[in-house]
C-alpha cells in the first residue's frame, strides 16, 4: 500500500529565475505532463523525447516553444499563462522548483530526471561560461527580479565547483532540497523517476517504460525515427528547435546550450579529496537509497 502523502505547496520561491506563484494560476488538465529537474539533468533531452511520443516521431517540431519552463520568470506569468492555456496538444511543461513550491496534481504525471551533481556542475558551467549579454540583461535587469542579480562566472570550474558545493547551489539554487523533495514522493503513481546514465545506457528501453507510464502507445512504424531524432547527434545538429530562443542567450548558439551529453568529465579535473568532498556532502544531505540513486541510476529496494 503506497503511504505517501501528496505533496502541499509550503512556499514561493523566488530570484533572478524563478517566479513559482506561476503554478498558483494554472489550470491543470488531467493529462498534464510536468517535467522536473535540478537543472542541467537531461531536461531537454527528455523535453525531446516526450515531444516524439506525444507527435510519433515528427521532424522538425519547435520543442522549446510547446514545453515552455513555466516558473520561469521572462516571459512574465501574464504573457506565458495565456500562451500555455492556449495549447490544444497534450501539454508536457518543464520546472526546476522543489516538489513544496510546485502546486501539485493529483491528475498529472510528473518525470523527475536525476543526474550526478558533479555532472551537472559540469554542464552548468558550460551553460553559465557560454551565456551572452542579452541572457544577463533578461534575468537580472527586467522587472519582477527578487534578490541579488546572477553575476558572471570568475576563475576555473574546479573553483565554481568548491563554490556550488559550499554555498548549497549558489549562484543558483540548492541541489540538495530539490532531489530530497522529490526523492520523498518518489512513490506515488503519478510519479516516474528516471536517470540521465539509464538513458545514456539504455535510451531505447528508457524511452518504452516512459512511454507505459505516460500512456502513449508506441508507433512501431515510427519507432527508428523517434530513435534517431532523440539521439545527441540528431539533437545537437538540430539544437535550435529544442533550445529557448533557439540559442540566442548563448556564445555559439543552440549548439553551445546542447554540449556534451556525457557524464564523468570531472573525474580528469578533480583530485580524489575534491571528488570525495562531493559524496560526503551527499551523504549527509541525502538518505542512504536516496544518494545511491544520484550515483548510479539505481533504486534499491527493500
Amino acid at each position: 500500500m503506497n503511504n505517501t502523502a501528496k505533496p502541499i505547496k509550503t512556499r514561493e520561491l523566488h530570484n533572478h529565475h524563478f517566479d513559482s506563484t506561476i503554478w498558483n494560476e494554472l489550470n491543470f488538465r488531467d493529462d498534464d505532463i510536468v517535467i522536473s529537474t535540478y537543472a542541467k539533468s537531461g531536461t531537454t533531452w527528455v523535453q525531446q523525447i516526450i515531444s516524439q511520443l506525444l507527435f510519433n516521431g515528427e521532424e522538425g517540431l519547435e520543442v522549446a516553444e510547446m514545453s515552455p519552463w513555466l516558473d520561469l520568470r521572462v516571459p512574465p506569468k501574464e504573457v506565458k499563462l495565456p500562451m500555455v492555456e492556449a495549447q490544444t496538444h497534450r501539454r508536457f511543461l518543464k520546472t526546476h522548483l522543489p516538489v513544496d513550491a510546485l502546486t501539485f496534481s493529483e491528475k498529472a504525471k510528473y518525470i523527475y530526471i536525476g543526474r550526478d551533481g558533479r555532472d551537472v556542475l559540469w554542464s552548468m558551467f558550460n551553460h553559465h561560461s557560454t551565456a551572452n549579454q542579452a541572457w544577463y540583461e533578461a534575468l537580472n535587469d527586467t522587472p519582477g527580479r527578487v534578490g541579488p542579480a546572477i553575476e558572471k562566472p570568475s576563475g576555473s570550474i574546479t573553483e565554481y565547483y568548491h563554490h556550488w558545493l559550499d554555498q548549497d547551489g549558489h549562484p543558483w539554487w540548492s541541489f540538495w532540497e530539490n532531489i530530497r523533495s522529490w526523492w520523498a514522493i518518489r512513490n506515488l503513481p503519478n510519479v516516474y523517476f528516471l536517470h540521465f546514465e539509464n538513458l545514456k545506457n539504455d535510451m531505447p528501453g528508457e524511452i518504452r517504460r516512459l512511454a507505459e507510464f505516460l500512456g502513449t502507445p508506441i508507433d512501431e512504424d515510427k519507432w527508428e525515427s523517434i530513435l534517431r531524432h532523440c539521439s545527441f547527434e540528431y539533437m545537437k545538429k538540430n539544437a535550435a528547435k529544442s533550445v529557448p530562443l533557439g540559442g540566442a542567450f548563448w556564445n555559439g548558439g543552440a549548439q553551445t546550450f546542447i554540449h556534451k551529453g556525457t557524464n564523468g568529465r570531472w573525474r580528469d579535473v578533480l583530485s580524489a579529496e575534491d571528488s570525495y568532498k562531493y559524496e560526503h556532502r551527499a551523504a549527509q544531505e541525502l538518505d542512504s537509497k536516496c544518494a545511491s540513486w544520484l550515483a548510479t541510476g539505481e533504486i534499491s529496494q527493500g
